[in-house]
């Protein structure tokens, strides 16, 4: 394998894209050819094909091109990334094989005339999957605040709040799209929403706020959940709080 090389037109059938897409990638800076033959053709190696991988996926993940260059400048380290994807590919695949077999023991037990089990029903829709990795980033008593809040509230107050926040992300991409600033009044207006959402379960502080912006791009599911309400969505988010935090928000005691 050591030394081979595709075509522009193998490496689109290959991957099931298409040569323009791979062009385009290529003039946005994400996938320069490995080199370019005397006919003009596009040659690429398996570094690129490593890295148009990656680039796939982190598409599947739902996110932009901006973001994906973002994250690609931020992960030299290819065996690094890679586990990275894989990792959260894996833990995709766990949450989405719970839900299907929840979907169908409700079905089975509906149809059965039995009685549901709530633990059934919403398995593979755990926020707690997220543990490890609140308590990592902001400790065990934050984790366990936002724990308690949340199995303190009803199914119509859950669902309200996850209203809330496809609310103020869809109301973000609309403000990017209608080119206002991150700064201006309208945003702002956002941002506070944002904020007063977030206290319900923590007290956004200034660093707190700011640190969760930067989450919101350096982390592809987040990214992933703003930007599908417009590319760049999550970056503008993040530029939002900032000022907003910056303005509004005392420092942490």
């Amino acid at each position: 394998m050591l030394g081979m090389e595709w075509s522009i037109q193998e490496i689109a059938r290959k991957a099931g894209t298409t040569s323009r897409a791979l062009r385009h990638y290529g003039e946005l800076g994400l996938l320069p050819p490995s080199r370019i033959g005397g006919n003009g053709y596009r040659y690429y190696d398996q570094d690129a094909l490593v890295r148009l991988q990656r680039i796939l996926l982190l598409r599947e993940l739902g996110l932009g091109l901006p973001a994906i260059a973002q994250v690609l400048d931020g992960q030299r380290d290819t065996a690094t990334a890679l586990r990275t994807h894989l990792r959260l590919l894996e833990q995709e695949r766990e949450r989405i094989g719970r839900q299907i077999a929840s979907v169908r023991t409700t079905l089975d037990r509906t149809e059965k005339g039995e009685e549901l089990m709530a633990e059934e029903v919403f398995d593979g829709f755990d926020h707690t999957r997220y543990e490890e990795e609140v308590t990592e980033r902001w400790g065990r008593a934050a984790y366990e605040k936002g724990d308690r809040w949340w199995r303190s509230l009803s199914e119509r107050e859950k669902r309200d709040f996850q209203d809330r926040q496809v609310a103020i992300a869809r109301d973000f991409g609309q403000a990017l799209r209608d080119g206002l600033a991150p700064d201006g009044e309208e945003a702002q207006a956002i941002a506070r929403r944002h904020c007063e959402w977030l206290s319900g379960t923590v007290t956004p502080t200034r660093s707190y706020v700011i640190g969760l912006g930067e989450m919101y791009v350096a982390d592809p599911r987040f990214t992933a959940t703003y930007d599908r309400h417009g590319e760049g969505t999550a970056a503008f988010v993040r530029d939002a709080l900032k000022v907003y935090a910056e303005r509004h928000l005392g420092e942490d005691r």
